[in-house]
């Protein structure tokens, strides 16, 4: 199983709903193909399945025609399968715990209340004084209990055959998260990285071997984000037309920290002295992890797993705030971040891919949380910036102090109330290069930005004044 992450920069999807990402599946089995035209089913395989991809190879012979079973026996779906036709309506008296049997015919769909009809006219289940129940006869045609794929075949002779099926399915995800620990010196850090595998799928998939690919491959698959799975679901109502609606409630608060919660998930730790880590690929441009034990994808759950061992990395620690404002008086926030350099003598020098960063640092023995922030996709060499906070203790003030000719004449003033210095960036995000003139400090270039790099001493001040052209 190879999964490909979802188009967009959002590294916190939620598992309980649908997952924009897919997966290619591959698995073998042992097939009996009968003489002459037959049908041949493949159950188990995964409810986003988009049947017109799927490829089975190792036939005797070619296949007719592909279809995908993914109505899964549920109790909503069996009931609405027996609409209009006879089924037992079973009534406990919870006061004399006698039990008695009742024939009756389904006469409403199962979005809504019960209808039933019976010998003494049309009633909603549950709405009497006994406790109601049905029993089917049997299952509808249709349902199945497993997503199944079935082919028709047409072979001169009947024969054993080993086959591979391969297809892509969505509603499956995956994404990094980073730990990143600082150190005393805040030059130092340890980094941790998982891979986080997600399925919104009914089926799961055991011991599968997989992998997760890096990058955007272009993929634009639109599939109606129905409830598929969820739609089976069914309860007897009882609303009789005084009641008022019933209150809206709202859902509890996320868990801080756990950026997409699950249904199922599971979380190894073994007593291995090693940390069993993907394995990095080249997959033409795009970065391929392959993750080296078959690791079980479980329905509508998560799993994690280390994309690399932890490994100590030099950091800088930088404060950033955005100059060049329209306004004439500007009090931009400065950001907190932590700058890696992508390279092997910094203790990285591998491709990282995009994902979340929490930064951790360690005060009076207790292991604290300063921020959380973003990286994107990393190659080796280049310079990943994460913004994890803003700063309480520096400030920056941008005004305007005259005009003339449409150009305006702007100050700052930088205050760092720490007891150490600081370093610190003012970055002209929104003005092109040319536009910035005649600065009182010199102006350095990146990315095609003007760049104003200075360290702000302890408990003082920095200033710097330009001329900011229309």
């Amino acid at each position: 199983m190879t999964i490909y992450r979802a188009k967009g920069d959002d590294t916190s999807l939620a598992v309980g709903s649908n997952l924009d990402g897919y997966a290619l599946i591959s698995e073998t089995r042992e097939v009996d193909v009968p003489a002459g035209s037959a049908t041949i089913r493949f159950p188990g395989v995964a409810a986003g399945m988009l049947a017109e991809s799927a490829v089975v190879t190792g036939l005797p012979v070619g296949v007719r025609e592909k279809n995908l079973d993914a109505a899964l026996l549920s109790p909503g779906r069996l009931y609405g399968g027996w609409y209009g036709r006879p089924v037992m309506v079973r009534r406990h008296d919870p006061k004399t715990g006698r039990l008695r049997e009742e024939r009756a015919v389904v006469r409403s769909a199962p979005g809504g209340a019960a209808v039933v009809e019976t010998a003494s006219g049309f009633e909603v289940l549950n709405c009497g004084p006994f406790k109601d129940s049905l029993a089917y006869p049997g299952v509808p045609q249709g349902l199945s209990s497993s997503p199944t794929l079935s082919v028709a075949t047409d072979a001169p002779s009947g024969a054993h055959a080993r086959v591979t099926l391969s297809y892509l399915a969505w509603n499956f995800d995956w994404r990094a998260d980073y730990v990143l620990d600082l150190e005393a010196d805040r030059r130092h850090a340890m980094l941790n990285a998982w891979v986080t595998l997600a399925s919104g799928d009914v089926t799961s998939f055991v011991g599968a071997q997989t992998s997760v690919v890096a990058g955007n491959p272009d993929f634009d698959e639109k599939r109606a984000h129905g409830d598929e799975e969820d739609g089976g679901t069914f309860m007897f109502r009882c609303f009789p037309a005084s009641a008022p609606p019933s209150p809206i409630v709202a859902p509890p608060p996320p868990i801080v920290g756990q950026a997409f919660p699950a249904p199922e998930a599971d979380l190894v730790v073994t007593a291995m002295r090693r940390v069993v880590a993907a394995k990095m690929e080249d997959l033409g441009d795009l970065k391929l992890y392959r993750l080296p034990l078959p690791t079980t994808v479980a329905a509508r759950g998560q799993k994690q797993v280390a994309l690399f061992a932890p490994r100590r990395i030099v950091v800088e620690q930088v404060l950033t705030a955005d100059l060049g404002s329209d306004d004439d008086d500007n009090k931009p926030d400065v950001g907190m971040v932590v700058r890696l350099r992508n390279r092997k003598e910094n203790g990285l020098g591998l491709a990282l891919p995009k994902g979340a960063v929490r930064v951790f640092a360690r005060q009076n023995g207790a292991e604290l949380l300063l921020g959380q922030g973003q990286i994107t996709d990393r190659a080796v060499n280049e310079r990943a910036d994460i913004t994890y906070g803003t700063s309480p203790q520096v400030t920056a003030h941008e005004i305007a102090v005259h005009r003339r000719k449409g150009a305006r004449e702007m100050a700052v003033t930088v205050s760092n109330a720490n007891p150490v210095p600081v370093s610190f960036e003012g970055v002209f995000a929104n003005v092109v290069p040319g536009a910035v003139r005649d600065a009182t400090a010199p102006l350095a270039l990146r990315d095609g930005r003007r760049i104003w790099i200075t360290t702000i001493p302890a408990h003082g001040k920095k200033a710097l004044r330009y001329r900011l052209m229309p």
